[in-house]
């Protein structure tokens, strides 16, 4: 019950973190972390829930496929089963996702588009790319509102126990090995979508003069 109780207030000080940013737009966004390998369980944020609010009732404990194992009448995230794609699959143990403007407008900027490239960005540091103008990329799947198909394509994406995948206008997951990982990871990509964002608004208002 340690662990419990250590990574329930981890991921409470991650949602708290992130609430200030004022990340989660009208409830939207999950995050989870995870209790115990063997066998696969993980906290992960109520359905329905704002999260600037902090409350006993923030996170419920599920298993491998996103089952509840909580008496409670909460309900785990519609999205967790993305979320459990990535602990079955990987060694990661912290998982990130919220839906800010500038992700959802990123993906309207390359919608035609299946990834997008950044390059030469010092930021891209603190994706583990150090060498001279590093090349990071990032995949773009369609949003799918039937949440195991949704799943089946983010399935897809997911390799390694660190990484991130853009939905069309639904927001960024990233996941690392820990929660200062994910979290570390989540910025440096909010990072360079704002600033994909910002040179785009310039290269058109200078481009209409």
């Amino acid at each position: 019950m340690s662990n419990y109780f250590s990574r329930w207030n981890e991921l409470a000080a991650i949602k708290k973190e992130l609430a200030d940013r004022d990340w989660f737009y009208g409830t939207s966004g999950n995050l989870s972390i995870k209790v115990s390998n063997e066998p696969v369980t993980f906290l992960v944020t109520a359905s329905g829930k704002d999260k600037r609010k902090f409350t006993d009732h923030d996170f419920l404990l599920v298993d491998a496929a996103g089952e509840k194992l909580e008496e409670t009448s909460s309900k785990p995230s519609a999205e967790t089963l993305l979320h459990a794609k990535i602990y079955n699959k990987t060694n990661a143990g912290c998982v990130l996702h919220v839906h800010t403007i500038d992700n959802n407008v990123i993906t309207e900027l390359y919608k035609h588009d299946t990834h997008i490239d950044f390059t030469g960005n010092e930021i891209i540091k603190a994706l583990g790319s150090w060498e001279q103008d590093a090349k990071v990329s990032i995949p773009i799947i369609p949003n799918v509102a039937h949440i195991p198909t949704l799943a089946e394509q983010f399935d897809r994406y997911v390799i390694g126990d660190s990484g991130a995948i853009l939905i069309q206008n639904h927001g960024i997951t990233v996941w690392g090995k820990d929660a200062f990982e994910a979290k570390k990871y989540l910025e440096a990509w909010e990072f360079l979508f704002s600033y994909q964002v910002k040179l785009a608004t310039i290269k058109h208002v200078v481009g209409s003069f």
